[in-house]
């Protein structure tokens, strides 16, 4: 069997920004990576869903206040309509309202514009690969809203979940990547990322940052 060509492996990524002087260079420093194409920008989230309708997209990197659709109806809308497009996105708004909102609209990643590039295509990557990444000042500041409201401990989960199962899901709770909960519990990273799909499978969590929520709110984290 032929191994995969290197545009195959490419991640193709749409940046939206309402600021030229952001978006341009942004573009410009992603599409120094081996592994990502910048196949367009947008300064709007109707240009945005322009983008992804002219396809094929991967990820859009997206920023939230824009004019005419912003970065979360913009976000809502690739949920409803391109499903296979994931969303990172890059704002420099880290309140609740923006954060749940993103989230909730379907972002598997959300980072501030303190992130350096590294932070960046990561997520990116990270995205592609179907998994979210949440930065520290957003994941801290999601962990304390959601603590606001915790229910009873362990009313969030169903019964039927393995005592690893729930295991890994507290250590997804205290923001623990998957090598890093690989390392702790002792077992392989392919290992954790099957207790982890089936964990969200049985208890119905759609991401990463639902993951976090529900680890919350049933006393895990």
């Amino acid at each position: 069997m032929s191994e995969p060509t290197q545009s195959a492996q490419r991640l193709r990524v749409v940046v939206a920004d309402d600021q030229a002087a952001v978006r341009e260079p942004l573009a410009a420093v992603l599409g120094l990576s081996e592994d990502i194409d910048v196949v367009a920008t947008a300064a709007d989230g109707g240009e945005v869903l322009t983008a992804a309708a002219a396809g094929p997209v991967d990820v859009v990197l997206m920023d939230l206040r824009m004019p005419v659709m912003d970065g979360i109806e913009a976000t809502r809308r690739l949920s409803e309509e391109y499903p296979e497009v994931a969303v990172v996105v890059l704002t420099t708004f880290a309140d609740d309202d923006s954060i749940l909102g993103a989230l909730g609209a379907g972002a598997r990643g959300y980072l501030t514009k303190n992130a350096g590039r590294q932070d960046i295509t990561r997520a990116i990557r990270a995205a592609g690969a179907g998994q979210s990444v949440l930065d520290r000042e957003v994941q801290d500041r999601l962990l304390a809203t959601v603590r606001t409201r915790a229910p009873v401990e362990g009313q969030a989960l169903p019964g039927h979940l393995t005592p690893r199962e729930r295991e890994v899901l507290a250590l997804i709770g205290q923001g623990m990547p998957n090598r890093g909960i690989a390392e702790k519990l002792f077992i392989s990273e392919a290992t954790v990322k099957t207790h982890i799909n089936n964990l969200f499978a049985k208890a119905g969590i759609r991401d990463r940052a639902d993951a976090v929520r529900r680890a919350i709110e049933a006393g895990l984290a």
